[in-house]
């Protein structure tokens, strides 16, 4: 499964055209895509206007959803957060991390257009879609 970051989703709902949001573009209704609630919700709360927060919600809402949350994700995260710290490479926000943990344990791609998970790219072999 394909999990697309919100990233992603910010550029392709503002109707920018980037590599990532051209793939997303030819991909919707051909292979299924994922998001997670944490994504869903970055995505949702950061739109300001009505209609377009109900068009994005109905349009997300197509998509498989995950639920990132609960203790095995939130000790794997933290685990990979310290272990890159470790090793030089901090990573700027939790969400990301958790993001990323959230993929790794299970086996899911990533499509993002956002540096930090380019660390786990490198570092902890997320996979990751590269249009």
């Amino acid at each position: 499964m394909i999990v697309v970051d919100s990233s992603v989703w910010v550029d392709y709902l503002r109707g920018r055209s980037t590599a990532q949001t051209d793939w997303v573009d030819r991909q919707l209704g051909v292979r299924p895509l994922a998001i997670t609630d944490i994504i869903l919700c970055e995505v949702l709360q950061g739109i300001r206007d009505d209609q377009q927060f109900v068009k994005a919600r109905r349009e997300l809402l197509t998509l498989e959803l995950f639920s990132t949350g609960g203790r095995d994700v939130a000790l794997a995260a933290a685990t990979n957060y310290r272990m890159l710290r470790a090793r030089g490479r901090t990573i700027r926000g939790t969400i990301d991390c958790l993001i990323a943990t959230f993929c790794l344990l299970n086996d899911h791609a990533l499509l993002h257009d956002d540096r930090d998970y380019d660390v786990f790219e490198h570092a902890l072999n997320l996979a990751v879609v590269h249009p």
